[in-house]
């Protein structure tokens, strides 16, 4: 798959999943901004992983809940590449803490929400005025808006299920300028999310409940981003991708 002299987005694009299509798009000849919100140190390896292996890339701190910061992500972008953009890729996202319904109050709501579903519609919004016919863009959704997540997850769940359905309603609207539109439904992949967010002792049974009996890794969900924004794709569009090996059939 080449990217040769394409432009990619990628939000959360530092570490763990987003490190990965930040480092396979680069190799494949994407110029890219690799986004990052708070892990400057993360953002910088990248940076110099994707350089020392000859890529092009910059990285661009945005909080990407904050239509200014978007614009301003949007504006580096361009001014290091060029008026066109190709791929964008929402990896940004997170749980922030796992609570129940009686511990979940409007600001805690709002803030996965804008984390999760927020922050994709405005990269959407302010990147594809400036996308032509073939370009593609690739959310990260998750199991969780499939089955609506483990414990305490309500929030998360529920932003991203809307992911998915912003996706569908995206590859619609957009398909007929020629842009797609598709996410990924990740299982559980072994990132920091769920160093975080997942007891080790759950871990281990989720990976030895899954038909391939282990957890994903992030080069993995990386490779699936990147075929769904490749050429390779052009006739998939409004498809929420299951990542999660056996864990969940839709």
């Amino acid at each position: 798959m080449s990217f040769q002299d394409k432009v990619a987005i990628v939000t959360g694009g530092g570490r763990d999943i987003g490190r990965a299509v930040s480092i396979k798009l680069a190799a494949a000849g994407a110029r890219v901004c690799l986004n990052y919100a708070n892990d400057e140190a993360s953002a910088q390896e990248t940076l110099a992983l994707i350089k020392a292996a000859g890529g092009q890339a910059i990285a661009h701190r945005a909080d990407v809940t904050d239509p200014a910061a978007v614009a301003g992500l949007v504006a580096a972008t361009q001014a290091a590449f060029g008026q066109r953009i190709d791929v964008l890729v929402n990896v940004a996202g997170g749980m922030v803490e796992r609570r129940p319904l009686a511990d979940i109050d409007p600001a805690f709501f709002h803030k996965v929400i804008d984390l999760n579903l927020t922050s994709t519609y405005l990269t959407t919004h302010a990147v594809v005025p400036h996308m032509g016919e073939g370009a593609a863009i690739v959310n990260f959704a998750s199991q969780a808006g499939r089955d609506g997540g483990g414990p305490g997850a309500a929030i998360y769940a529920t932003a991203k299920a809307a992911v998915m359905t912003f996706t569908r309603a995206m590859a619609k609207e957009l398909g007929p300028k020629g842009i797609r539109v598709n996410a990924l439904c990740c299982g559980m992949i072994a990132t920091r999310f769920h160093d975080e967010f997942t007891k080790p002792e759950v871990r281990t049974a989720v990976a030895g409940a899954t038909p391939l009996r282990r957890q994903g890794l992030p080069d993995e969900a990386a490779d699936a981003a990147v075929y769904l924004a490749s050429a390779a794709a052009a006739f998939i569009t409004g498809a929420n991708l299951d990542v999660n090996g056996g864990t969940y059939f839709s």
